[in-house]
């Protein structure tokens, strides 16, 4: 890859893992509008790592404190910090559990630029639904069991392009009462384990595939995915009480009719 594919699919990963619109959606539109080929397993355990650095550097708080929270509840020590981390592990367990099932038909059946166009229409149109419609007067330490299990159930569809993890779980939490900023770092937070999982899963099929590695394609990607990533999560926790879901709405069904137009054309 040039450097300018590299620094360009290095940001759309940054931005679009952590925002509702859709990741898969957008890694296609650079070879569908310039012709660029497939970035490659290396570059893409790249950006997963710069990604997941970038959240657990911004959440490096609170992920401290839900460890030690964690550890005193297994010795019975039970607190706020304590339960979220239990949410966040017993949430994370369908995506896991489904995805090990699920993941080589939605890679033989599912990575069009129809079912991605199609999803992110939809779950933009879900995602509004929820904002308008939800009561919004929970905070992330009124959680449950069950709503986590809800949050972590609706992720699984996110296994499906175009769906978005951070959207699908943005909505689930906007329905069970949860306020945005709420359910927002619910979703951040339980991106971790998620892009932690996949980078694993991606340097499994990058050993074994043996392919020949461009070391300096890797950190240039990890860092500008790194900078893009931990920007998108601060702006987006600052505005999104403000601003609402509307906008990344209206986004997702600008996007989702782009995706048709090259379906169709």
């Amino acid at each position: 890859m040039s450097l300018y594919e590299i620094i360009v699919l290095a940001l759309i990963q940054g931005i679009t893992e952590f925002l509702p619109i859709s990741s898969s959606g957008h890694l296609l539109l650079p070879a569908e509008l310039l012709g660029w080929q497939n970035q490659g397993l290396a570059f893409d355990v790249a950006v997963h790592i710069g990604s997941l650095l970038a959240v657990m550097i911004y959440f490096r708080r609170d992920i401290g404190a839900m460890l030690v929270a964690w550890f005193g509840s297994l010795a019975g020590k039970h607190s706020d910090n304590s339960k979220l981390a239990w949410w966040v592990i017993l949430a994370t367990i369908p995506a896991v559990v489904f995805g090990f099932v699920l993941k080589p038909y939605i890679e033989t059946y599912a990575r069009s630029a129809l079912v991605i166009g199609t999803t992110t229409v939809i779950f933009g149109l879900l995602l509004w639904w929820a904002d308008v419609k939800a009561r919004q007067h929970h905070n992330i330490y009124q959680l449950t069991w069950k709503t986590s299990l809800f949050i972590g159930l609706m992720q699984v569809l996110a296994l499906i392009p175009g769906t978005s993890r951070s959207g699908i779980t943005m909505t689930a939490g906007l329905m069970i009462g949860l306020d945005r900023e709420s359910s927002a770092r619910f979703s951040f937070l339980l991106s971790i384990p998620t892009i932690l999982g996949a980078g694993l899963l991606l340097s499994l099929d990058l050993v074994e595939a043996q392919d020949a590695v461009d070391w300096h394609a890797m950190l240039l990607g990890i860092l500008f995915s790194f900078v893009s990533a931990y920007a998108c999560i601060a702006l987006f926790l600052k505005w999104i009480s403000k601003i609402g879901m509307l906008p990344f709405v209206i986004y997702r069904l600008l996007l989702g009719a782009v995706l048709f137009i090259f379906v169709f054309a």
